[in-house]
């Protein structure tokens, strides 16, 4: 792994198709990821991105942008008055095509540095994903950013599999992110499990149940439809499909989806799926339609 600081020429990028309906930007603070050889990297589609590979193999390299909180200072005027032109919000992802809390993290703090900035000037809202447990170590910094910004901590867990048959070791481990989701809404941070995407689940009844104790609530969402094409064309580019396939035969398909669904909705009080989950639409337990507490305000 060959880790390397950059000097980034800006760090809030318009967002368009998938993330369009979610936020108005994204934002990245390293390009490439230290997970990239874990299993959350094995289905990771930015691996076949070239303007972020640049032809290097995912899982080889990171970039920390060391002047990020800089530049979102630097930018936040102008993308404020544009993220709320156009879509009525400032809203920015972060990340969207790599993991704000890896390793690198620990040794350059760029996220946190970001997410410092942000408490001066704050983004009308904030969607903050990541698969690692982590993100705890801003736990102080985000019980702050919920008091000026709306703000949503998404932890994906694709699976309940310690160790997923035939694949490589978690990035960060299933346990510790389950904690990490209940001590953030223990702090009063709204915390969503992101399940995403979606891979053989060994036991869905005991996870859901799970994860109903440690998050606010649930988002869905399978590689078809959720990697930004319809049909999954993104995913089926990675060895992800085949490795699910042997483990589940149905996992590869929306039907499996839909199954998982209707285990959620009997544990978890709210349940998205793909982009609308997201973008904080859920449906409760009633089956009513029931938005996300910072889309009520």
């Amino acid at each position: 792994m060959e880790i390397t600081t950059v000097t980034a020429s800006s760090i809030l990028t318009r967002t368009s198709g998938y993330l369009s309906e979610i936020a108005s930007h994204s934002l990245n603070c390293y390009r490439g990821c230290g997970f990239g050889n874990s299993l959350c990297g094995v289905g990771c589609y930015v691996r076949h991105n070239l303007w972020i590979t640049r032809g290097q193999p995912w899982g080889s390299f990171v970039e920390a942008k060391w002047n990020a909180a800089a530049l979102y200072e630097k930018e936040y005027a102008t993308e404020q008055r544009w993220g709320r032109r156009k879509t009525g919000r400032f809203g920015v992802f972060l990340s969207s095509a790599t993991e704000p809390f890896q390793p690198a993290e620990q040794r350059y703090g760029i996220t946190n540095g970001v997410l410092q900035k942000m408490l001066d000037r704050p983004p009308d809202r904030l969607i903050l994903q990541t698969h690692s447990h982590r993100v705890t170590d801003a736990i102080q910094t985000l019980c702050q950013l919920k008091q000026v910004c709306d703000l949503r901590v998404h932890i994906s867990i694709e699976t309940d599999y310690d160790r997923f048959p035939g694949g490589p070791g978690h990035g960060s481990p299933v346990e510790k992110r389950l904690a990490a989701g209940r001590a953030l809404r223990d702090q009063g941070v709204w915390t969503i499990a992101t399940i995403a995407p979606l891979m053989p689940l060994r036991d869905p009844e005991q996870f859901f149940s799970r994860i109903a104790d440690s998050f606010d609530a649930v988002v869905i969402d399978h590689y078809i439809e959720g990697d930004g094409s319809q049909s999954g064309s993104r995913t089926l580019r990675t060895p992800l499909p085949v490795l699910m396939q042997k483990v589940e035969l149905a996992s590869v398909s929306l039907g499996y989806r839909d199954r998982m669904i209707d285990i959620a909705r009997r544990y978890v009080a709210r349940v998205g799926v793909g982009r609308g989950g997201f973008a904080g639409r859920f449906v409760g337990q009633d089956g009513g339609d029931e938005a996300a507490p910072c889309d009520k305000m």
